[in-house]
């Protein structure tokens, strides 16, 4: 599946993919080893790109990634710059171009979403034994790691076991995303939670640099990629308020939106923007402590 890029004209780049949110850019002219990397204004829901965007969606998930790199300097990224072209400003990077492993690396500290349907189930989570007695939302001490793999555009994907991830990209890797995972899980969680904010689950994603160094790309730790509750709100043994496309879900699953899932999702009602671009710039400043500009 592919998307139109929502710049077409980036002075000096060359539009080479477009993904669910993210576009990228080749360079013109100098090293091949950079790509920019330009967040959109789309929005995804049940595997679906909708037709309304959410204005400004883009800025925030680019800042927010790189107020959170800075937070975990330890951890090697693939920022190069922000000194991008004033048509993408705010929201564009320069990065090097990562081989990026075919696993999705998700650390979860609290028991929720998939994980939840399979604990239920099975008592497990990505095959990982979990304790009796556990409801939605409860806590994970210690947090873990329970991967998933890939899938295509439009596709699920598909929560698998670690050892999955060591017949995939070898056990030295596996061991390593693991650790790098669950380091960066650890370390936005004690962040968020001074801000009053609990960080449940959050999705990352690496890749090797052209040197062979194991890098973090992609965003990290955004409203699209992890689960932010309001620690004040939260109650466990029900879903947790969030900051995120919660309203999007909402008014897309009600009687509302006349949606029967089996075709492509109607175009949102300017409310619905309204809140989730208001739930979304929350979230960055409730985060960082900085104004949302």
């Amino acid at each position: 599946m592919t998307f139109t890029p929502s710049f077409t004209n980036v002075p000096g780049w060359k539009h080479i993919y477009s993904g669910k949110v993210r576009d990228l850019y080749s360079p013109l002219t100098g090293p091949d080893d950079r790509v920019l990397v330009v967040a959109s204004d789309r929005i995804s829901a049940y595997d679906f790109v909708l037709s309304s965007e959410i204005p400004d969606k883009g800025r925030v998930l680019t800042q927010l990634s790189l107020w959170w790199f800075e937070q975990l300097a330890e951890v090697p990224n693939h920022v190069l710059s922000t000194e991008v072209p004033a048509e993408v400003a705010g929201r564009g990077m320069i990065c090097r171009k990562l081989d990026m492993f075919p696993v999705e690396c998700i650390a979860r500290g609290y028991l929720t979403g998939s994980g939840l349907l399979e604990y239920r189930s099975a008592g497990t989570v990505c095959s990982l034994p979990l304790p009796p007695g556990l409801v939605d939302g409860s806590r994970l001490d210690p947090a873990v790691f329970t991967p998933s793999a890939k899938a295509a555009v439009g596709e699920h994907d598909e929560n698998i076991a670690y050892d999955d991830v060591v017949t995939t990209v070898g056990a030295p890797v596996a061991e390593e995303l693991r650790r790098l995972t669950l380091a960066i899980y650890g370390r936005a969680e004690e962040v968020a939670r001074s801000r009053g904010i609990i960080l449940a689950d959050t999705k990352v994603e690496f890749g090797l640099s052209t040197d062979g160094q194991i890098t973090l790309g992609d965003e990290v730790l955004t409203p699209d990629s992890s689960r932010f509750w309001d620690a004040a709100l939260y109650a466990p043994g029900q879903a947790q308020p969030s900051f995120d496309k919660q309203f999007v879900r909402d008014w897309l699953t009600s009687d509302a939106s006349g949606w029967d899932k089996s075709s492509t999702p109607p175009e949102l009602p300017a409310g619905i923007i309204a809140k989730t671009r208001a739930r979304y710039i929350e979230a960055y400043e409730r985060l960082t402590g900085l104004t949302f500009v």
